[in-house]
């Protein structure tokens, strides 16, 4: 065989090899956005009414967005995967990758404030959970987060919930093509 025929082969390989894990990614990636959307609506539907609160459904919901954040958020934007034909991810996103990280790091410290509100209230959804009416939430659609899990910890599980919905909005709005 020759040579140059061999390493034609290897580098087309590895280049079809790439592009369909690229597009292995961007599927499981859509399919985890989906998921992360029901779940959303889930929680949006108890904090909406409140007679409906679950907390086995609220704490699996918040833990479904948990997993599917952070590093596995991360991980589905990897370069071959933001550049492929088939993502709606904008190019910006490699050249912006610390913010990205923080904004999907932040979305699985948000979630983890909803779980944790659910297992502290294992019945009914109390008041300590909403946000009081004329409650400031601060943000906006490029929001502030919150900086430490202690802070995190001491406000209404909606406020986190708000400011979850800010990170998916400030992300989406940054990096998503319409």
């Amino acid at each position: 065989m020759n040579a140059k025929f061999l390493v034609c082969s290897v580098i087309f390989g590895t280049v079809a090899s790439a592009a369909v894990c690229a597009k292995d990614v961007v599927t499981a990636r859509q399919a985890d956005m989906k998921a992360m959307a029901a779940a959303t609506k889930s929680i949006a539907g108890m904090f909406k009414e409140p007679s409906t609160y679950r907390p086995v459904e609220f704490k699996h919901s918040a833990d479904l967005i948990g997993d599917k954040a952070g590093r596995v958020l991360i991980d589905h934007f990897a370069r071959e995967a933001a550049t492929s034909s088939d993502s709606k991810a904008k190019p910006n996103i490699i050249d912006e990758r610390e913010r990205f990280d923080r904004l999907a790091n932040d979305l699985k410290s948000y979630a983890g404030a909803l779980a944790a509100a659910a297992e502290n209230n294992p019945t009914t959804m109390t008041d300590s959970m909403r946000m009081k009416p004329g409650e400031a939430m601060g943000g906006g659609p490029l929001g502030t987060h919150v900086r430490s899990e202690e802070q995190l910890s001491s406000i209404p599980a909606e406020h986190a919930f708000h400011l979850m919905l800010q990170t998916c909005t400030t992300c989406h709005s940054r990096y998503r093509m319409e």
